[in-house]
């Protein structure tokens, strides 16, 4: 008789599951939204290969004698489903932690886990990039893909992004390789404060063990102390050589070139993504290839060729010497702040506001101040982005009804560049921040000329 799997959530993640745990389990996918029209093709499927399916409730038919459940990841710590699992001694986790258990007594593939605040899913793109070149190395994880999907073309490397809400359902993970990107407040309501934020990311790399590798932000101190409580080998990335007091193993930039160790690997203006929030990103990844043996012009090469992810400071076009990028994906203060301080020396306009997250805004005021000649203001943020940055005595800002004015106001100054970067979610005016992203690359290839007064 065949065990019983339980799956939570009709997401992405899912959908993943039901479909790879088919062949071994009896799925049951339980889900307490209503069914959607959208998905009819998705349930059909699913329902051909064996999978069980409800809408609406979270029955007990489904839950009882489950083996095991996977939980989609922004389900709440606190939801009633969770509580109901307890009471049945069902245990529940993340994609990610089953495919680390299945795979860890194998020689491949091996794991590689991306986390942090900011930069996660440029880090997982750009390392998969470079591993790919010599291996199999699919992204997989919070970029969109299953890592259950990616497991059927039998890697040599899993390289996947991995959120607080994966890694809070991951109780045994413990990747070959581990990277803190960097912390900056983010989801503190969901993990009941910073420290529990902290504590979801920082966990997987104190169950580490010698043979394995953490690779950490030398210039964010918090991440830099975690090296105190690990088992496994620790390995920096910084800004400047100086803040290393030994170089051998870690990345620094030096010279306007990036070394590893008192190896040159790649000089500055070589790298295609722009920011020192990238050149951190890409210290990661070769941190991570030098470790795993990958030879210095594979990775720099790799470097070379690869391209910013949508969303992500994206250059979209240049148009009458004005750069338009987006960075829709910035979705808090923080990451905005990495995006502005990118462009110094130049003449910026910034387009911000969305659905307001009410974090302080004292620090993207700073950089607001420092590098953005202008900024443009859309939706439901508008009113207390305005006033705080009025009241730290910037004024030279301009309220616009939609996104497509708003870009047409940023171009009347003809600036050097205009940045999308909205410090903000989307939901008060586009589904997600792709969508919003898609909104302003569409409008902005559709323009011919800047607009004139």
């Amino acid at each position: 008789m065949r065990k019983k799997a339980l799956v939570i959530g009709f997401s992405v993640t899912g959908v993943a599951a039901a479909r790879y745990l088919s062949d071994e389990y009896d799925v049951y996918l339980t889900e307490g939204n209503p069914k959607k029209e959208e998905d009819a093709q998705k349930i059909k499927e699913l329902e051909e290969i064996g999978v069980k399916l409800e809408f609406g409730s979270h029955s007990d038919d489904f839950i009882q004698n489950a083996d095991f459940a996977i939980i989609s990841p922004s389900i709440p710590r606190d939801a009633e489903i969770l509580r109901r699992l307890d009471e049945k001694n069902i245990e529940y986790f993340s994609d990610l932690e089953y495919v680390f258990r299945l795979t860890r007594n194998q020689t491949k593939p091996k794991m590689l886990v991306i986390t942090g605040t900011n930069g996660k899913t440029t880090t997982t793109l750009l390392m998969s990039h470079i591993f790919s070149q010599k291996f199999k190395a699919p992204s997989c994880g919070n970029v969109g893909t299953s890592p259950f999907d990616c497991l059927k073309e039998n890697p040599d490397y899993l390289i996947a992004e991995a959120s607080s809400y994966q890694l809070n359902y991951s109780k045994e993970l413990a990747p070959q390789i581990a990277i803190f990107t960097n912390l900056t407040p983010d989801h503190l309501a969901w993990h009941g404060g910073l420290e529990g934020y902290f504590e979801a990311k920082a966990s997987i790399f104190k169950r580490m063990g010698e043979n394995s590798h953490a690779v950490l932000n030398f210039d964010d101190e918090k991440v830099k102390k975690l090296a105190n409580d690990l088992k496994c080998n620790a390995h920096f990335f910084a800004l400047e050589k100086s803040e290393l007091a030994d170089t051998a193993g870690n990345c620094y930039i030096d010279n306007g070139a990036i070394y590893y160790g008192e190896e040159k690997i790649i000089d500055k203006n070589d790298v295609p993504i722009v920011g020192n929030h990238n050149l951190q990103n890409v210290m990661c990844c070769i941190i991570a290839a030098k470790i795993e043996g990958i030879d210095t012009k594979v990775i720099s090469d790799g470097i070379k060729s690869f391209k910013a992810p949508a969303h992500r400071c994206e250059l979209i076009r240049v148009l009458d010497d004005t750069a338009y990028y987006n960075d829709s994906k910035a979705t808090n203060p923080e990451a905005s702040i990495v995006a502005i301080n990118s462009f110094e020396g130049k003449k910026v306009v910034l387009i911000a506001g969305g659905r307001d997250k009410n974090t302080s805004l004292d620090e993207f005021i700073k950089s607001v101040k420092n590098r953005i000649s202008k900024v443009v203001l859309i939706g439901e943020a508008t009113k207390r982005f305005m006033e705080e940055l009025y009241n730290s005595g910037y004024t030279n800002i301009v309220h616009a009804q939609s996104l497509e004015e708003a870009i047409d106001l940023a171009s009347l100054d003809k600036p050097d560049a205009v940045l999308l970067s909205p410090a903000c979610a989307s939901f008060d005016m586009f589904k997600n921040y792709e969508e919003r992203g898609e909104a302003f690359r569409r409008y902005v290839l559709s323009k011919k000329q800047l607009v004139s007064r």
